[in-house]
């Protein structure tokens, strides 16, 4: 039996495009007024005695060992700030301040009405809760056939669900416009969903400005068909764009209001804009041009329900950490311009390289541009035969993807190795295939 405040969020919901999504799960699934609303309630008001929070304090702060906190730089952050709970939804104060850092790098946005983002563990757990809240057993999923491999652990092994896979590249080697329009109208029913994760994983592929928004027109299209779309931007490697013809924003900026018939969720993390790989903070953002305040009120509601079930909340430390180098960092900007620069610096140098190469009959590069990455086409042999071989051989670690595809991250070499890692997985596969 439905809870009264799932029933009450599921009516409002019914309204806008998003209730056309809601699974079994989001449908049942609220934000109680149990022990963190009511800790929460209690943090405001409760100016004599706290006795809400399970957390241990003395003189106003959390208890903790003195041997964590001294690794801490001392001043910097309170015990509150690193061993407190956080937020269900996350600091609200970082919260704010990623939504105007968002804009900033997407000023598309400005002036859409968006949700709050809301912090998640990291951009698979931003994934693996829409996933819950839009998606059911036997549900299906648009995604490009070169695909990040937790897409199936999420989807399909874990939702009973099914990835329904369009060519990523077209004959021209442009993103497949015109796949994915076919594969959207082609979901059974009313409604669509669909993954996109731009720069893409694992090809290192962007769309070009042109390119994005013929996404974006075939994606209204399709809506205007009668189709309720849900697009879901993965954007893991956000900002790494390295041509100037490749679209800077995100392709949620576009359709934030695009149509009243499309959902539009933004996945992104400081994961890898911030370069915190192990924080584990995440943020999960809501637009339509159908919302109203109350509509975005209610999937933070479900989606605060689904944290709650889940992880309860998320890194605090780290949280307080990113906050506090975004607002006061002496060297935030400095590092970030540092470390892109770096990255497009290994780009290029890969990009020269390969062109040694261009008349291999035995590996493809795919089109890429931005991001971490560069792949293989192995043109019809195992993929995983050359990761092992040079594994084992040359002591070069690659990634095998579905046996077709072999994948380099560059992002871990250093400039002046990137020649010998080209030249290595090329005689390799000279070696073995030859």
């Amino acid at each position: 039996m439905l809870d009264r405040l799932a029933i009450e969020l599921n009516e409002i919901l019914d309204s806008s495009v998003a209730g056309a999504f809601l699974s079994s799960f989001g449908r049942r699934i609220f934000f109680p007024k149990g022990i963190v609303a009511q800790s929460a309630e209690a943090g405001a008001k409760a100016k004599r005695y706290n006795a809400t929070v399970g957390l241990a304090k003395s003189k106003g702060q959390p208890m903790h060992l003195s041997d964590i906190y001294g690794y801490f730089k001392e001043g910097l952050l309170q015990p509150s700030d690193i061993f407190s709970y956080a937020p269900g939804g996350g600091d609200k104060e970082l919260r704010s301040v990623w939504k105007e850092e968002m804009i900033k790098k997407n000023p598309t946005l400005e002036g859409k009405l968006t949700s709050l983002p809301m912090v998640t563990g990291g951009l698979t757990h931003t994934i693996s809760t829409v996933a819950n809240l839009f998606f059911d057993e036997g549900d299906e999923i648009v995604c490009p056939d070169l695909f990040w491999d937790n897409y199936e652990l999420i989807f399909v092994h874990a939702k009973n669900g099914s990835l329904k896979f369009f060519t990523f590249y077209d004959e021209n080697k442009h993103f497949n416009v015109e796949g994915m329009r076919k594969a959207l109208l082609d979901c059974k029913g009313n409604t669509a969903r669909i993954i996109l994760n731009f720069p893409n994983n694992p090809t290192g592929y962007t769309p070009s400005k042109t390119e994005m928004m013929k996404i974006r027109d075939a994606i209204v299209e399709v809506a205007e068909s009668g189709k309720k779309v849900m697009v879901l931007s993965d954007d893991a490697y956000f900002g790494l764009f390295f041509e100037e013809e490749t679209e800077k924003e995100s392709l949620f900026s576009f359709l934030a209001d695009a149509h009243e018939n499309i959902f539009a969720i933004k996945g992104d993390a400081a994961t890898k804009e911030e370069m915190v790989w192990g924080f584990r903070v995440g943020f999960i953002t809501y637009a339509s041009k159908g919302f109203t305040e109350k509509h975005i009120d209610a999937l933070n509601s479900k989606t605060l329900g689904a944290i709650r079930c889940s992880v309860s909340n998320c890194d605090r430390p780290g949280q307080s950490l990113i906050l506090k180098a975004i607002k006061e960092g002496k060297s935030y900007q400095e590092d970030k311009d540092k470390t892109f620069k770096e990255m497009e610096a290994r780009y290029r140098i890969l990009k020269k390289e390969l062109e040694k190469y261009q008349d291999s009959k035995l590996l493809k590069p795919y089109p890429f541009n931005s991001g971490y990455f560069m792949a293989f086409d192995t043109m019809g042999r195992s993929a995983e035969e050359l990761r092992v071989y040079l594994l084992e051989k040359y002591s070069v670690g690659a990634i095998n993807i579905m046996d077709r595809t072999l994948r380099l991250a560059y992002c871990s070499v250093e400039q002046e190795n990137i020649s010998e890692l080209v030249a290595l997985v090329y005689s390799a596969a000279e070696e073995i295939w030859t």
